[in-house]
């Protein structure tokens, strides 16, 4: 068993910490002062220039790295008493610097813009005229701003107010469609200028209704929303644009026909050219294997031309816009998993891939921007280290790389704009955090603006390794997180936790502060316990055929894997074998309870929150995603479907649910304890009245406290 300890340590990083004995207790465990805490916020580089700023003590301080002079421009007793007409606020607000010598900010839903030489103070108006306005989009110039109330969108140019009202509750405006996959965050998108404004319009009226219960009425309501299970019917989406000179509306054109096929295209990664006349869609059929990069008229929303397709027989999934060259508005940036890994590649608007600019055994994760001269891209990237993430400068002529942040760890960068200095805020399993500005041209590092000390320094601290193991296919190595007691004796025998997640786009492995763990973790071990976790094969930033190979098995592969991990757990004479358990959430729900139907033989017990039971009882764009729809894949469904394997349950298993959940949905848990009921076997089940598919808040230390008491 190979074993590459990247890093060994017992998180010692003040002298003499076993000195220190605290202890966490249930309570503290969401209390965010535990967790690093950068004392600046809002940072940034000044406008067009090399100078930096950022707030702290409810000041801005500004100037050239290393000579940093404080303003007191946003105190407290300065502008906003005369401006905003308070006595002063706890917090200032963010800031924006439009230029070097004005900054602009929102206070109460107006948009403030002050100049700094001139000590003005003008309000660009209000951004909102509804109280109850959601889903705010304020285009850059700031003059404009699209919302929604209800299901309804808006769009506030200065004084006038435009409304798209439909009285069918079921017709949606103006917010993210198909359940937020596919890298959809929101659903307006102001064109670069701000002369239009695309929305997505999602009709849902021929999706079933799936009914939730409010039980605070005194005779409980039924809430019903809508909820396309794999399989099912989905919503049908269209895009529009609005131009707010003379109020028209046009839409898309995306559909050959009125097929139903047609009609449940994905419409995603939404994306204006830099001249506002077109607007590119990548399409995606509700097979998700074939997708379409397409352009269409913003004017009369006449379909243009089909760029290039993408076909795989597994999936697609596009998560990225396309990037156009800011002095080349005839070339763009596309990413792609074609070649096995997530990579850029140069295009230009007829179609032609002129090259591929990144490319190895490493996924580009996020694009950040160009340098002045538009020779070079900033991305981020995992080359250097597959649980971190670094950034990089590349060459959009010969694809040469340079990393920027030598330091291990999980960086996030700023760049300037002329791509000569960045600000580099990161972490590791071995730092709570630091931020430095460093000067890329010349590689040397020009000033730290900070660098935190371990919040947790007067706790007794547990030990936290990372490495690999191999994978059940005896080839892969799959990276773990192992969290021991403070001060463990190994001649002792510990209870161990295995926590898994398992499922698509996550990795909980990572080189940033506890390993990417939590408090939680650290109270579970400083209590005596032993705390696992490996992200197998199934998961992120890997590549495509380490994610994708559980399509159409979710489960299987997955729990192939994690049977390693129990094997490696196994060789340590510190693990008490008798005294083995598993727990997750959501898709580790699932694994969670997959596992310990599978192998009572080694899990005395097991905490399953939020879980998915039966994958046909799942949302249409993940699950037909990973699983194809039930018609196609009877066999998989069948295989992983947890009912017919209640009547292997052993020991003790705790199943939680959020009552009001609407990502899984609690038909899930119910129909399982159903099964065990009619196999005749024992199980706990706790129900959080009115959460979703999470438990937030303070009922949170409820739940760590439920879970651990279930584990004692």
């Amino acid at each position: 068993m190979k074993r590459l300890l990247l890093f060994a340590l017992t998180l010692a990083l003040t002298a003499g910490v076993f000195a220190q004995n605290k202890m966490l207790s249930s309570k503290q465990l969401m209390t965010r002062g535990l967790y690093p805490q950068a004392p600046i916020r809002n940072l940034q580089f000044v406008g067009n220039t090399n100078q930096i700023a950022y707030i702290q003590d409810d000041v801005l301080y500004m100037g050239q790295p290393g000579k940093v002079k404080p303003t007191t421009i946003l105190s407290t007793l300065n502008i906003t008493v005369a401006a905003v007409g308070k006595d002063g606020w706890s917090r200032p607000p963010q800031v924006t610097f439009v230029n070097a010598k004005e900054i602009r900010f929102m206070e109460e839903g107006e948009i403030m813009q002050y100049n700094i030489a001139k000590e003005t103070l003008v309000s660009l108006g209000r951004i909102a005229t509804d109280e109850e306005a959601a889903h705010l989009d304020v285009e850059k110039n700031g003059y404009k701003t699209a919302y929604t109330v209800g299901t309804n969108l808006y769009v506030k140019s200065g004084d006038k107010v435009f409304a798209i009202e439909d009285p069918d509750q079921d017709i949606v405006y103006g917010q993210s469609v198909h359940r937020n996959e596919f890298g959809i965050e929101k659903g307006t998108f102001w064109s670069p200028k701000g002369n239009y404004l695309a929305f997505y319009r999602m009709d849902q009226s021929m999706v079933t209704d799936y009914p939730l219960v409010n039980t605070t009425a005194r005779i409980a309501r039924e809430q019903p929303f809508k909820y396309p299970m794999a399989g099912m019917k989905s919503h049908e989406v269209t895009l529009g644009v609005y131009n707010p000179a003379n109020d028209n509306i046009v839409y898309m054109d995306t559909r050959r026909d009125e097929s139903v096929a047609e009609r449940e295209m994905y419409l995603t990664n939404i994306c204006w050219n830099p001249t506002e006349e077109y607007i590119y869609i990548a399409k995606i059929n509700r097979e998700q294997n074939h997708m379409w990069l397409e352009r269409y008229s913003a004017q009369d929303g006449e379909f243009d031309t089909v760029l290039f397709e993408e076909q795989n027989p597994r999936y697609v999934e596009p998560c990225d816009a396309m990037i156009f060259l800011p002095n080349n508005p005839e070339q763009f940036l596309w990413f792609s998993m074609r070649d096995g890994y997530k990579h850029l590649y140069l295009y230009n608007t007829d179609g032609e891939m002129l090259r591929q600019v990144t490319q190895g055994a490493y996924e580009v994760e996020g694009f950040i921007g160009f340098d002045a001269k538009c020779e070079n891209i900033f991305v981020y990237a995992n080359k250097d280290g597959l649980t971190g993430r670094y950034a990089y400068k590349v060459n959009l002529a010969t694809g040469a790389m340079t990393l920027l942040t030598p330091e291990h760890g999980t960086h996030s960068v700023i760049v300037s704009n002329d791509g000569s200095t960045i600000i580099d805020m990161f972490s590791s399993v071995d730092n709570p955090g630091c931020a430095q500005v460093r000067d890329i041209k010349k590689n040397r590092l020009l000033s730290t603006l900070y660098q935190l000390d371990n919040p947790l320094a007067d706790y007794a601290m547990p030990g936290i390794e990372m490495g690999t193991i191999k994978a059940a296919d005896g080839v892969t190595d799959l990276y773990y997180r192992l969290i021991t007691p403070p001060n463990m004796d190994k001649s002792k025998k510990y209870p161990t936790l295995v926590y898994v997640y398992g499922g698509p786009h996550s990795q909980l492995v990572t080189d940033d502060w506890l390993g990417g763990g939590n408090l939680y973790f650290l109270y579970l071990a400083q209590q005596g316990y032993v705390v696992f976790t490996v992200d197998n094969r199934g998961t992120d930033n890997r590549g495509f055929e380490f994610e994708s190979c559980t399509h159409r098995q979710l489960g299987t592969i997955e729990m192939a894997d994690q049977m390693e991990g129990v094997k490696y757990l196994q060789s340590l004479p510190y693990v008490d074998q008798d005294r083995m358990g598993v727990e997750g959430w959501s898709f580790g729900g699932f694994m969670t309870i997959t596992m310990k139907l599978a192998h009572p033989e080694i899990f005395k017990v097991g905490c399953a929150g939020g879980p998915v039971i039966d994958w046909k009882w799942y949302e249409v764009m993940y699950g037909e995603r990973y699983m194809d729809m039930p018609d196609e894949n009877p066999e998989g469904y069948a295989n992983n479907a947890l009912t017919a394997k209640a009547k292997d349950l052993e020991g003790r298993l705790l199943v939680i649910h959020g009552a009001e959940d609407n990502t899984v949905v609690w038909q899930n848990s119910i129909e399982f304890i159903d099964a065990c009921i009619k196999a005749g076997k024992q199980v706990d089940y706790f129900i959080y009245p009115h959460h979703e598919h999470n438990v937030r808040g303070y009922d949170r230390i409820h739940l760590y406290e439920k879970m651990f008491d279930y584990y004692e």
